[in-house]
């Protein structure tokens, strides 16, 4: 497998990626229509982090971790490292050594779909990671690949300088072009959120703010006693 390294690909703004910092895996994904998540397979080895910067891709054969090495070089302030392989790989591709050199590099986390290992340094060392397993098993250098390209993690297509946020509930990557639409919408929506938070601790209903007692009537769906269910089971 030859491969291609691709240098300086376009990003999104950076102003942008922080604004989209600061909302959560599940508002940037209904900012989008319910769109660009990767999955429930991807899970984080740590509780309570979030991260958000720009992708820096790289494509592998599965067991095989040079690519990695040759796209540390390509990472930088505020990236994130997305590893794909040609075919399923649960191998543990990435460990302690691979997050010290991007974490002395300004890296933010890592998303792999495949195995890492070191999980407990990991967490030691503050370095987030979503991976598709955990695994011991370790791996070789001696496939080609190729870094910054599109890869296809969790059925989404994801480009370098694309956007990645990550959070306890996955992860989900905002095309770069969209980046600060998205945050917008993301901001519109967290304060309609705050809206309804503040009257559902008033004691108004989902079901009367929603409209909702209509749709269930629509639907056919009516209100009886115990008594009365009761009766008509037995009938």
């Amino acid at each position: 497998m030859s491969g291609v390294i691709v240098t300086g690909p376009p990003k999104a703004d950076a102003r942008d990626i922080e604004a989209l910092a600061g909302y959560g895996v599940a508002t940037v994904s209904e900012a989008m229509g319910r769109t660009g998540l990767t999955g429930t397979a991807l899970r984080p080895i740590q509780q309570g982090v979030r991260i958000t910067g720009s992708a820096v891709t790289v494509l592998s054969w599965p067991g095989d971790n040079l690519m990695i090495h040759a796209a540390v070089e390509q990472c930088g302030e505020g990236d994130v490292l997305v590893v794909a392989t040609t075919s399923p790989s649960t191998d543990g591709m990435f460990g302690e050594l691979f997050a010290t050199a991007l974490s002395s590099r300004g890296v933010r986390g890592l998303v792999i779909d495949a195995g890492i290992r070191d999980t407990q340094e990991l967490r030691d060392m503050g370095f987030a990671a979503w991976a598709k397993a955990v695994s011991a098993q370790g791996t070789v250098k001696a496939t080609g690949g190729s870094v910054n390209v599109p890869v296809v993690v969790g059925g989404q297509v994801i480009r370098p300088g694309d956007v990645i946020v990550a959070d306890d509930d996955g992860v989900v990557v905002v095309p770069r072009e969209r980046a600060r639409a998205t945050a917008e919408a993301s901001e519109a929506r967290e304060a309609k959120e705050a809206d309804a938070r503040a009257a559902f601790l008033d004691g108004q209903l989902g079901l009367d703010r929603y409209g909702l007692r209509e749709k269930l009537d629509a639907l056919g769906v009516r209100y009886t006693s115990y008594e009365d269910h009761a009766r008509e089971a037995e009938a």
